[in-house]
């Protein structure tokens, strides 16, 4: 029988790194949007928090015209209860926000803007954009405050030419008091009104199977204080509890450095898991959330909740929830939660991740956390398919040990755990010698490899990683991926996003600044696997190309059959494809290019997933250092 490939094989590890949600994905412009952003210090076991709550913010045109305080005296909410108070003393004084590296907009496409404010009297405020140079680009309608209670005012804002780099600046037109609060300021074009619309497209053209979030380690936290709580992610935008990320004291580990480059990277919540279901929607792919089981990053912190303790037992609630939450009816009580948020239809979700990169040892029982869980989820939901992990690399006695717990458990109960969560962050020269990895695994041993990437060695700007040789090593090594589709039933690159300047791990799939984004030599990869692969596998042997680095996967479906060829020898070779048809191809697409080739966004596209004319028949002429995926009608 042939080996079947599963539906959506292909899909995308999501996480808040590299700014990739706030300052990313996330449509929201503004920065430190509620005034609750703290600033990162500390390192392992060792980490603390100082109040930054203007960081973003500046007095405009100066001090000496307007000053800002922070407040939390009758607040909006007591979730979130930092506010900004202006006191101007000139006309048209006010503030200024950050903006990352400040506000981008298209020519044309409004901007709506909202905010709560509260003053003594009668105000009136104006939203205004300026360039580099002081100069006024565009500004919204005058909106008078008035009254001491909060109320939400809401404008449009919009340049009939493009914006780049302005200032967002809010001025009152007369010396005011002004309490501000939940700023929000999105674009018209963002997709379901939350999403980045160029960035949420990249996903989109890959047709991911799946998605797996919100990571990573930020669902470990470096405490457990700041690990991610999917109840504080839900519910009105204004009520969710504003968290400091994990990745704001990266590389704080060696007990000297206190304070890192990205100490003011929070996490507003502004997209929490409601908005993570609504995009898996739009995306069409299956949601793949991730539990903590009790644990902060082992690599970060010892901190942890004993498996034999009450609290222990509200992790494990925290995953049935989840499942009533994403499933439950509206008479249920999460289920009415999320009716509540405007989507009374379920979200029906498949599966659910126990523990992001966890690993067994003395003081860690994370087999036995492992248990808890899946015994409690299937004794209520007993269709979810729980994963497991196999902790950060496939080298170690960690992974050894996981597969001594998880291979005989697998074997008596498929159900015990759909796969196993295997990470690999490797050289090139590692995957072209592990593309037989899973050949010999056996077949009970079903596998999610969850997050790995190529690393190519040398002195390199963070988005030149992600070089064509990188990504021609990752579709080698995809070949063994798809002809084991019985034993690997998922696979994700990670990570997935990464700002310009604002990078803390290197290479990632989609790359973006302020203005464009674009898609590394690595996303064309994936995009190739995802939309490129049948239904089953096309059993033929290809390995004698290997001794040229050629390497080869055949599959099916219904309608096509599909050939990856990957060269990525020195040298043309001529693969004979009689084996699997001798039809012409209806499509060919090619990728080729110098292994030192990367995408640019100042530059055009070097390295793309190209459709050339199809004349395949009977053999197909490779070029060094190419990758091609050939298409076959049946």
């Amino acid at each position: 029988m042939a080996k079947q490939i599963s539906k959506g094989m292909f899909g995308l590890f999501f996480e808040d790194i590299n700014y990739g949600l706030d300052g990313g994905l996330n449509a929201e412009m503004l920065e430190n949007r509620a005034f609750e952003f703290v600033e990162g210090h500390g390192y392992k076991d060792h980490y603390y928090q100082k109040g930054a709550y203007l960081y973003g913010w500046n007095a405009y045109p100066n001090e000496g015209g307007a000053k800002l305080t922070v407040l939390d005296i009758e607040p909006l909410n007591e979730i979130n209860p930092h506010y900004m108070c202006l006191r101007t003393v000139s006309e048209n004084a006010g503030f200024t926000n950050k903006a990352y590296d400040g506000i981008y907009m298209k020519a044309g496409v409004p901007a709506h803007i909202s905010f709560y404010a509260k003053t003594v009297g009668q105000s009136s405020v104006c939203i205004k954009l300026f360039d580099t140079d002081g100069k006024e680009i565009c500004s919204s309608k005058n909106l008078t405050v008035t009254g001491a209670d909060w109320t939400k005012y809401e404008c449009d804002i919009v340049s009939e030419t493009p914006v780049e780099k302005a200032v967002f600046t809010v001025v009152a037109s007369e010396p005011s008091v002004i309490c501000f609060d939940q700023f929000r300021m999105i674009p018209d074009d963002a997709v379901l009104g939350l999403f980045r619309k160029d960035l949420a497209e990249l996903l989109k053209d890959i047709h991911p199977g799946f998605m797996r979030f919100p990571g990573g380690c930020i669902i470990e936290g470096n405490e457990l204080t700041n690990r991610y709580q999917w109840k504080k992610s839900v519910g009105p935008s204004e009520e969710r509890k504003s968290n400091w990320n994990r990745w704001a004291v990266h590389g704080n580990d060696d007990g000297k450095k206190d304070i890192g480059n990205y100490p003011y990277y929070n996490q507003t919540l502004g997209i929490g898991y409601f908005e993570y279901f609504l995009l898996c929607e739009y995306l069409g792919c299956e949601p793949l959330p991730v539990m903590n089981v009790g644990l902060a990053c082992q690599y970060q912190s010892s901190e942890l909740v004993y498996s034999d303790s009450p609290e222990f037992n509200v992790f494990v609630q925290d995953a049935i929830d989840l499942i009533e939450f994403a499933n439950g009816d509206v008479s249920t009580k999460w289920g009415a939660v999320r009716a509540k948020m405007g989507h009374p239809a379920p979200f029906n979700i498949k599966f659910i991740g126990i523990g992001n990169e966890q690993w067994e040892t003395d003081k860690v029982d994370f087999f036995h956390r492992y248990e808890a869980f899946e015994k409690a989820i299937h004794e209520k939901y007993p269709e979810i398919k729980c994963c497991g992990s196999a902790g950060p690399d496939v080298t170690s006695e960690h992974y050894r040990d996981a597969w001594d717990h998880f291979a005989p458990r697998m074997k008596a109960d498929p159900n015990y755990s759909v796969a196993v969560d295997e990470h690999y962050y490797v050289s090139d020269k590692w995957m072209y010698e592990n593309v037989h990895m899973y050949d010999n695994y056996e077949k009970h041993r079903k596998v999610f490899a969850g997050e790995y990437a190529c690393h190519i060695n040398g002195d390199r700007k963070p988005e030149e990683r992600n070089s064509f040789g990188a990504a021609l090593a990752e579709a080698a090594f995809m070949t063994g991926l798809e002809r084991n589709a019985d034993v690997v039933l998922m696979a994700s690159y990670a990570p997935l996003f990464a700002r310009l300047g604002y990078a803390q791990w290197h290479p990632d799939l989609i790359w973006f600044d302020g203005k464009t984004a674009y898609g590394s030599p690595s996303y064309y990869v994936q995009k190739m696997y995802s939309v490129f692969t049948g239904t089953e596998v096309i059993e033929a042997d290809f390995s004698a190309y290997e001794n040229d680095k050629v390497y080869i996967a055949a599959s099916k479906d219904n309608e096509k059959i599909y050939i990856k060829v990957i060269n990525a020898g020195d040298k043309d070779v001529t693969v004979d494809i009689l084996a699997v048809t001798d039809k012409k191809s209806d499509e060919v697409y090619l990728m080729e290019g110098d292994v030192d080739d990367c995408n640019s966004i100042k530059e055009p596209q070097k390295v793309s997933l190209k459709k050339t004319d199809a004349v395949v028949s009977g053999s197909f002429d490779s070029g060094k250092k190419t990758i091609a995926v050939l298409v076959f009608k049946i």
